[in-house]
């Protein structure tokens, strides 16, 4: 299974998702995955939580770094691909040239932590969400329309309405999100075909970082304590990993 990752190293990386999440993914969801009859609705699903990611990512960036009389004009999710260079290296952000309505757009964006960490973010989850499209491909798996599960919309529930309570809330479900599927990576590697066992590992180190970064920005936006509220979402993430669910997702519950 690490064949891709030194054996300290990927216990360095999954000690801390471990420390964070309430509970381990059950066996029984292991072992309804790694059935080959639900190989399809894995990868299908897994392409749209990607998608979903960097859709989530790219609306954040939109509420909380544009004026709301810019909002309208920022890019859309392709034009990250196009970006050369990390937004780390101070280069990319206010800097690039565009076309038509987007020109100069990046201009108006406040250059904030927020900023930074979810344009690398849509980047990075945009690559695998084409990733996943290649392995579907190559398998002849169609990409076709797949509910989504109930796990995103139940932590989203507890989301408070007034700031900076909400992007602080969201902040917190969206380290969640991003732990539980690097935990999900890892206990689902050892079980695939050594091509898919390999790619999920290849995923775990971007996913432990963007589980931290979202946590790290909720703490800057809280500015105060909170341990409380980020020990509550992890109860509510526990509640919905560990109850029976009639839909296997790649985020779901106990198969029934």
């Amino acid at each position: 299974m690490n064949a891709s990752l030194p054996n300290t190293e990927f216990d360095a990386l999954l000690a801390p998702i471990h420390d964070f999440l309430h509970c381990a993914t059950p066996d029984a969801w292991i072992t309804e995955a790694r059935k080959p009859e639900r190989l399809a609705v894995l990868l299908v699903d897994h392409a749209n939580c990607e998608m979903k990611a960097a859709m989530s990512a790219h609306s954040l960036v939109r509420r909380y770094c544009l004026p709301k009389d810019k909002r309208k004009l920022l890019p859309n999710l392709d034009f990250y691909k196009s970006l050369d260079a990390l937004p780390e290296k101070g280069e990319v952000l206010g800097k690039q040239t565009l076309l038509g309505d987007n020109r100069r757009v990046f201009d108006e964006l406040s250059k904030n932590d927020l900023l930074v960490k979810m344009v690398r973010l849509i980047q990075e989850e945009l690559h695998h969400f084409e990733q996943v499209l290649e392995i579907m491909a190559a398998r002849s798996v169609p990409y076709d329309i797949l509910s989504a599960s109930r796990y995103a919309k139940g932590l989203l529930a507890h989301v408070r309405t007034h700031e900076p309570a909400a992007i602080v809330d969201r902040l917190i479900i969206g380290a969640y999100i991003e732990a539980r599927s690097c935990e999900r990576f890892a206990q689902l590697a050892p079980w695939l075909d050594e091509e898919l066992s390999r790619f999920y590992v290849s995923l775990l180190r971007s996913e432990a970082r963007h589980y931290q970064d979202y946590l790290t920005l909720a703490r800057d936006y809280a500015g105060k304590n909170i341990d409380d509220r980020v020990a509550f979402f992890g109860e509510q993430e526990a509640a919905l990993i560990q109850a029976p669910d009639e839909l296997f997702r790649f985020h779901s519950g106990v198969p029934v």
